[in-house]
């Protein structure tokens, strides 16, 4: 981050340091918006660099299975505030009907600080074009919808503002703030970015970044549908273009950044190793995966999504978990880590024992579902089960549609054998309305 948001991050750590009257720990959530799971140093990239996020995975644990139960920025979001499926919490979509549900939602934050937490929100709420402050927030940054990449209106707690400069240095800015105040009690930022969703502006100083390094494309990008009805319908026109992925790749390298910043503000106010420290993603992204662009779809690039938490009272440096892992799982993790009841309304379920224990679970498969929009009529509604091993994906309005991968031999999910036989009680399950998961 350049030197003058830096001190801009920083104007306020020269207070004391935070005394923390509580052991409980604070909380640091990072939401990146259409951030692939393999987009970082530490998943493989060959050319991406980010350091800080490296860190976090290097210093704690790095989730190799974790998802989204909805691949959808709205959708999703109300998921991991809520640890709720959507068809529970009710944001179905991107659309202003998320309004007046999301002035409702019985968010983690919210609970924590009825538990004793001091609470700060910073960034992309969009559920809904509301910007204005939500229940359960002490402290309130947000704009519009999606927002703006570069000198964007904000609400700073109920006050509509415009500060200059872009938008990633601002929100790690400000909430390094949050953190640096003197405090008598644990604290909780969530910081919600409007990176890397389109259109996909990165920071002047990153615009010439991976110039000519050449695009990684899978080999599923080839995928001639014919055993996929349902896409076959879209007829996808080939999916993300090379500058789109080095434009996402560049918006990461201010993210990385902003990770930087606020480990910065957490090692000098002395309160890192008390600190829950998280980092994922909204949903991911196809880089031409079955012709694809966007999200949307069941596939594993669209649902699949980074997780990394550093909680070194908990968490082995280095760990790499396995196990199954959702957006609706992180509510429960902070409840519980907090020491704060568990409403029974929540369906995730908490990830204490995968932090303890590498080789734990807490589940034998996901249920994932989307529900079709209006501005994407061609994008059907699925409902879908994914296992360790297994993949079923029912289309409920489309006949003769249904896809089953074994992912064991078939990562790329390009061949549909949706005859064998193992498919038959996923499919009875798939049909029955309500969540087919315990």
């Amino acid at each position: 981050m350049p030197t003058h948001t830096r001190r801009q991050a920083f104007g306020l750590l020269a207070a004391p340091l935070c005394a923390q009257a509580s052991t409980r720990p604070n909380f640091v959530f990072i939401l990146v918006d259409d951030m692939r799971w393999d987009s970082t140093g530490y998943a493989g990239h060959p050319f991406l660099k980010t350091p800080n996020i490296d860190r976090l995975a290097r210093e704690g644990a790095q989730f190799t299975n974790a998802f989204v139960t909805t691949p959808l920025c709205s959708p999703s979001r109300g998921s991991f505030l809520t640890g709720q499926y959507v068809q529970t919490h009710g944001v179905v979509g991107n659309t202003p009907a998320g309004i007046p549900v999301s002035h409702k939602l019985e968010t983690f934050p919210k609970l924590l600080r009825a538990a004793g937490y001091e609470t700060g929100y910073f960034g992309k709420w969009h559920m809904g074009n509301d910007a204005s402050p939500r229940p359960g927030f002490d402290r309130w940054v947000s704009f519009k919808g999606q927002g703006v990449y570069n000198d964007p209106p904000l609400n700073v707690d109920g006050k509509e503002t415009q500060e200059t400069g872009y938008i990633t240095d601002i929100l790690s800015a400000h909430a390094a703030r949050f953190i640096a105040q003197t405090r008598s009690k644990p604290f909780c930022a969530y910081i919600g970015h409007k990176a890397i969703h389109g259109p996909f502006t990165p920071a002047g100083r990153h615009k010439d970044l991976y110039k000519t390094e050449p695009i990684p494309i899978a080999a599923n990008a080839t995928d001639d549908l014919k055993d996929k009805p349902a896409l076959r319908e879209v007829k996808p026109g080939g999916g993300s273009g090379d500058e789109l992925i080095r434009n996402q790749l560049r918006c990461i390298a201010s993210i990385d950044e902003g990770v930087g910043t606020l480990l910065a503000a957490l090692e000098k106010t002395g309160q890192l190793d008390n600190t829950v420290f998280v980092f994922t993603s909204d949903n991911g992204y196809f880089w031409r995966e079955h012709g694809l662009g966007d999200k949307r779809w069941a596939f594993d690039e669209s649902i699949r999504i980074p997780l990394v938490i550093r909680y070194p009272k908990l968490v082995k440096p280095g760990a790499r978990i396995p196990a199954l892992a959702a957006n609706i799982d992180i509510a429960p993790t902070f409840l519980d880590l907090a020491g704060a009841p568990i409403p029974a309304a929540i369906q995730g379920k908490s990830m204490r024992p995968l932090l303890r224990n590498a080789s734990a679970k807490i589940r034998t498969e996901l249920f994932c579902e989307y529900f079709k929009e209006a501005n994407f009529p061609k994008t059907p509604s699925w409902r879908a089960i994914r296992t360790e091993r297994y993949k079923y994906v029912h289309y409920p309005e489309l006949t003769g549609a249904d896809e089953f991968y074994d992912l064991r031999r078939d990562p790329g999910e390009r061949k549909n054998i949706i005859g064998d036989a193992k498919a038959a009680a996923f499919r009875a399950r798939l049909a029955k309305p309500g969540v087919p998961v315990a």
